[in-house]
């Protein structure tokens, strides 16, 4: 079987969870003898491939073109939705212009609206953003969702959302889980680097810096608390002020990394007695389940698809109640680590699962 692959423009530029997942599922999926390739071109020519799988539904503006595409050549298409609007994020807790607008216009609009921003701020322009700014955003996204052979959820929960907000009836899906790989993320084997080790027992956050991901609440929640606090990430092109006051609110237990190469945090989770998630919406938090496969103790968000993977295991919080997270990370960090935690995801959460109910969706739909 030959898959292509094929995700938002800057998956590689700017990544994110998905270009984990992305490149992850490819590998896993190679193991099993399919030929899968990788791209962000939005019109390409797919003649030589059996199926075509999209990633990233909140992406209109290029799923859209590569979905139409593929249809349009005759080819089936899967589509691993990673659908987790910022609903609430967008009307209690962003700040500025952009806040008041968020509380003053439907969702949609304000989707609309970021699409237009990125392509005047950050160039981020092509077919698929002219689309958007005539047809609108809800239409792009209901177009795709209506050619679309399979969906591929990362979990019932974020199935039931997409579901509501398209208007689909019953649509065919496979849930494929978000993973970790269980040679990397295995305690008993990361060697931890100099560079690491200082950081031990540290409450870590691995996470794109930006309003959503909540991790300015979270300085705040440590304020005179004994725990050094690391923060692993690079910060959204947008989203350079909201960094700029992390930092002036950083207080000297609070150490800013940036940008650390994914083979690299092993060693970062080794060392952490604590991994904190507290954003508006995970589906369910890649870094969540690298952490807790290495035995960190969780605290995440309540918002979004998170109790379908931890369940009871992790330390639930409020993103937007200091006093929540506060609470949460003392009543984790005082806890013992929990090995029911790593065995609950390396039983239930690997790349490999992912790729068998991926091969599982390609071949409901090839026959």
């Amino acid at each position: 079987m030959k898959v292509l692959f094929q995700s938002r423009n800057t998956l590689f530029s700017v990544p994110g969870g998905d270009t984990i997942q992305i490149e992850k599922t490819a590998k896993a999926l190679r193991t099993m003898g399919c030929e899968v390739d990788i791209s962000t071109e939005l019109e390409p020519d797919v003649s030589g491939y059996d199926v075509v799988h999209l990633f990233n539904l909140m992406r209109p503006q290029d799923v859209y073109l590569q979905a139409v595409n593929a249809k349009r050549q005759g080819k089936k298409i899967a589509l691993s939705t990673i659908y987790g609007p910022y609903r609430e994020y967008e009307k209690r807790a962003r700040s500025g212009p952009a806040g008041l607008m968020a509380r003053m216009l439907p969702h949609a609009a304000m989707e609309y609206l970021k699409v237009g921003a990125r392509a005047l701020k950050n160039f981020e322009f092509n077919k698929g953003t002219l689309l958007v700014l005539t047809k609108g955003y809800n239409t792009l996204k209901k177009h795709i969702t209506d050619i679309v052979d399979v969906f591929l959820p990362n979990s019932d929960s974020e199935m039931k959302r997409v579901v509501a907000d398209h208007g689909l009836g019953n649509p065919r899906y496979v849930v494929v889980p978000n993973a970790v790989d269980k040679e990397v993320f295995d305690s008993d084997n990361v060697v931890v680097s100099e560079e690491a080790v200082k950081f031990r027992d540290c409450v870590l956050c691995v996470a794109r810096i930006e309003g959503r991901k909540c991790q300015l609440n979270l300085v705040r929640a440590l304020r005179g608390l004994p725990y050094k606090l690391v923060l692993i990430g690079k910060p959204a092109p947008n989203h350079m002020r909201y960094y700029e006051r992390i930092k002036r609110q950083a207080g000297d237990k609070v150490v800013l990394l940036g940008h650390v190469d994914h083979d690299l945090l092993p060693q970062f989770y080794k060392v952490a007695k604590v991994h904190c998630l507290v954003s508006w919406m995970e589906t369910p938090g890649l870094s969540s389940l690298e952490a807790g496969a290495m035995g960190c103790n969780l605290v995440i968000t309540e918002m979004g698809d998170t109790r379908d993977y931890f369940g009871e295991y992790a330390f639930y919080c409020e993103p937007d109640s200091v006093e929540s997270i506060r609470g949460a990370v003392i009543n984790a960090y005082e806890t013992p680590r929990n090995p029911a935690l790593k065995q609950h995801i390396v039983e239930n959460f690997t790349w490999q699962q992912a790729a068998d109910r991926t091969l599982e969706a390609y071949m409901s739909i090839l026959g």
